[in-house]
């Protein structure tokens, strides 16, 4: 259980949206609450966390395809003398 101590204004309009939700006084502060966490953490997926590093220092588009032959050709060329 936690205890809030509110001052004379917010006490008032905490009395007011009780009223106009038709809710109880805990029932408004937890949807506050939760509106307030969703709005400052928002779920984000994996891809949108990472999307502005994807691609960022550039790479062939074909890489995952070509890899076997470009990895060949590196080593061909380092080690033919």
């Amino acid at each position: 259980m936690t205890t809030v101590r509110l001052n004379d204004e917010i006490e008032t309009k905490l009395s007011m949206l009780t009223e106009i939700e038709r809710s109880s006084k805990s029932e408004v502060i937890k949807k506050a609450i939760a509106e307030y966490y969703d709005s400052h953490y928002p779920k984000h997926t994996p891809y949108e966390l990472g999307a502005n590093l994807f691609g960022k220092y550039g790479a062939d588009e074909d890489l995952s395809k070509t890899y076997k032959s470009k990895l060949k050709d590196m080593l061909s060329e380092k080690h033919s003398h």
